[in-house]
C-alpha cells in the first residue's frame, strides 16, 4: 500500500483556554484575601498598572465598566454566561497566534472614552459605610499568647536532666496534640533519643508533671488517673472508679459501678462529682481563642420594605492604566518611522508595553465582571430568600444551584464558583453565600417544602431547651417535628444531631 499526503479540510468548535481567560475563572472563585493577593502582586509586576489615588474630595474614581457577565464555565459548551470572556480571549489569541490581521491596543484604543469612564460618578457599588465600628481593637491584633510547647519548654529547661533526657523531652513536646495528647510511640521515641525505652517512661513520668498536670498522656485513663493522683487529700475511690470502671462511668452506669465496688450508690455519685472537676483536655486552656474576623464581601441592608445590596469595595487597590505608559504607546505611534532607530529597540519596547497593556485591561475587565456576578447572584438569592432576611433562619427555604443559574441565565458551575468562599452581611449575621443551598425536607401533609438549614435549627432549639435529666431522643424528636408538620426519619434527626455537634440523649443525660 503507496503512502500519499492529503489535504482535508474540516470544520469544528472547541474551547480555547487562553492564561487570560484560565486568569478570569480564577478570580472568580478566589476569596477576598486571595483576591487582594494577586491584586498586590499584579501592581508590583505590571508597570503598566497603578492604583489610583483619591481625589481632593476623598473619593476614587469609579472602576473601568466592561461587557459581558464574566464568570465563564469551561467545562459546559451550553454555559450561556460564556460569551463575555470568549470574544476577547479569541481576540488575544488571535493577536498571539497572528492567525488575523487585528490592530494593536495602542493604535485602536480609545483612551478618551477610557479615561472618561474612570472619572465618571461614583459607582453603585461603593462602600455605604466610611467607618466599619466591627473592626477589631488593637489589643487584640497585637496581642501574643503563650502556647502549650512554648509552656513546657520553658519547664522544660528548668528540669534537672541529662542532655539525652531534655533530647527526649523536645520530642515528645514536639509530638503533642493540640489537646496535650501524646500522638507517637514511645518507643520510637526513645530510640531516636538513644534511651532504653524504661528510662524514656520515667522521663516522661516527669513530663506528665508538668503544668498542665497530665500533658503527654497516651489515653484518658492515663491522663485523668495522674490528676486524681494530685488530689490533696487523695481519693482512693475516685483512683479506682479512673482505673476499673471508665467505660461504665462514660455510659453513666452509677448502679453497675456501685454494684462493682459493693459500695453505696451514693458514694459513686460523690465521687463522680470529683471525677468531672478533672480536665480530660489539659493542653486546651492554651487553645489559641483569636477571634477570626470575616470580612463580608457584600452587605445587605435593609431600608423601609425594600432590601439594598453593596459591594464591599473597602481595602481593595483601585486599578487603572498608567498614564505615562498610555503616553508612551500614544508617542510611538506619532512618531516616524525613521525616527524609531534601525536597531528595534523602540518596536521591543512598543510589544511589551502592548503585552502589559492587555494584560492590566484584562485584569481590570475581570475584577469587574467578578464584582458584578457576585452582585447578581446575591441579588437573585434575596429575592427567593426574603423571608430569611426578614426573620431568620427558620424562614430558610429550599434552594439549589440551578435556581439562581437560572435566575440570572449563567451556569450552575459558575454559580459554584462565585459562593465559594464569598460571605454576605445580613439583618440577621453574616453567611457564606453557599449556606443559602440546600436540600428540602418534605412537609407531612405536602405542602411548602422546609430547607436542611431550617430543621437543624429547629433541632438545636428543642434540645436546648430540654430537660438534662430527662432530654430528647431521636426519636422523640420526629414525633415533635411531625407534629409541626415535617416530615423526618430518625436517622436524618441523629445526622443532623451529629452535624450539629450534639451528643446522643444517653450522653446529654445528667443523672447528679
Amino acid at each position: 500500500m503507496a503512502l500519499e499526503i492529503k489535504q482535508s479540510l474540516r470544520l469544528s468548535q472547541s474551547l480555547v483556554m487562553t492564561p487570560q481567560l484560565q486568569q478570569a475563572i480564577k478570580l472568580l472563585q478566589m476569596s477576598r484575601m486571595e483576591l487582594s493577593e494577586v491584586v498586590n502582586q499584579e501592581l508590583m509586576e505590571n508597570p503598566i498598572l497603578e492604583e489610583m489615588t483619591e481625589t481632593p474630595d476623598g473619593e476614587h474614581a469609579a472602576p473601568a465598566e466592561s461587557e459581558g457577565d464574566g464568570g465563564m464555565d469551561p467545562e459546559s459548551e451550553q454555559a450561556r454566561d460564556e460569551e463575555a470572556f470568549l470574544k476577547p480571549a479569541a481576540r488575544e489569541e488571535q493577536l498571539v497566534t497572528g492567525k488575523e490581521e487585528a490592530p494593536a491596543p495602542g493604535d485602536d484604543f480609545n483612551w478618551d472614552n477610557y479615561m472618561e469612564e474612570y472619572s465618571s460618578g461614583g459607582s453603585t457599588t461603593a462602600s455605604m459605610r466610611e467607618i466599619n465600628e466591627d473592626l477589631p481593637s488593637f489589643e487584640n491584633a497585637l496581642t501574643k499568647t503563650t502556647t502549650l510547647e512554648d509552656h513546657l519548654t520553658w519547664q522544660l529547661s528548668m528540669a534537672a536532666l541529662t542532655d539525652q533526657e531534655r533530647k527526649f523531652g523536645e520530642l515528645v513536646i514536639g509530638n503533642l496534640s493540640g489537646d496535650g495528647y501524646l500522638n507517637a510511640d514511645l518507643a520510637d521515641l526513645a530510640r531516636e533519643a538513644g534511651m532504653e525505652v524504661e528510662d524514656a517512661e520515667e522521663v516522661l513520668k516527669i513530663l506528665q508533671n508538668f503544668d498542665p498536670i497530665g500533658v503527654g498522656s497516651r489515653t484518658l485513663q492515663e491522663c485523668l488517673l495522674i490528676q486524681a493522683r494530685f488530689m490533696q487529700p487523695r481519693q482512693p475511690l475516685v483512683e479506682t472508679i479512673i482505673e476499673k470502671h471508665l467505660p461504665e462511668l462514660e455510659r453513666k452506669a452509677y448502679a453497675a459501678i456501685a454494684k462493682g465496688l459493693n459500695i453505696p450508690l451514693e458514694k459513686v455519685i460523690g465521687a463522680t462529682r470529683l471525677v468531672l472537676e478533672l480536665e480530660p483536655k489539659p493542653g486546651r486552656s492554651f487553645e489559641t481563642n483569636d477571634t477570626q474576623y470575616i470580612s463580608p464581601d457584600i452587605y445587605v441592608y435593609k431600608v423601609g420594605d425594600e432590601f439594598m445590596i453593596v459591594l464591599n469595595e473597602d481595602g481593595m487597590p483601585k486599578l487603572r492604566i498608567s498614564p505615562y505608559y498610555k503616553n508612551i504607546l500614544q508617542s510611538a505611534k506619532a512618531a516616524p518611522k525613521e525616527s524609531q532607530g534601525g536597531d528595534g529597540s523602540a518596536k521591543v519596547t512598543k510589544d511589551y508595553v502592548q503585552d502589559k497593556l492587555r494584560s492590566a485591561v484584562w485584569l481590570i475587565r475581570s475584577i469587574a465582571n467578578r464584582q458584578k456576578t457576585i452582585y447578581k447572584v446575591t441579588e437573585a438569592i434575596v429575592k427567593r430568600q426574603r423571608d430569611f432576611f426578614e426573620k431568620g433562619v427558620q424562614q430558610l427555604k429550599p434552594m439549589i444551584l440551578k435556581d439562581v443559574a437560572n435566575d440570572i441565565g449563567m451556569h450552575e458551575s459558575t454559580i459554584s464558583r462565585v459562593t465559594t468562599n464569598k460571605f454576605v452581611h445580613t439583618p440577621v449575621g453574616i453567611f457564606e453565600l453557599k449556606y443559602f443551598f440546600n436540600s428540602s425536607i418534605n412537609s407531612a401533609d405536602g405542602a411548602d417544602a422546609l430547607a436542611s438549614e431550617a430543621v437543624k435549627e429547629k433541632i438545636r432549639q428543642m434540645i436546648s431547651k430540654e430537660d438534662p435529666k430527662n432530654p430528647l431522643s431521636d426519636q422523640r424528636i420526629v414525633e415533635i417535628l411531625h407534629g409541626d408538620n415535617i416530615d423526618i426519619a430518625r436517622r436524618t434527626v441523629a445526622k443532623y444531631r451529629d452535624m450539629l455537634g450534639i451528643l446522643s440523649s444517653g450522653k446529654r443525660k445528667q443523672v447528679i
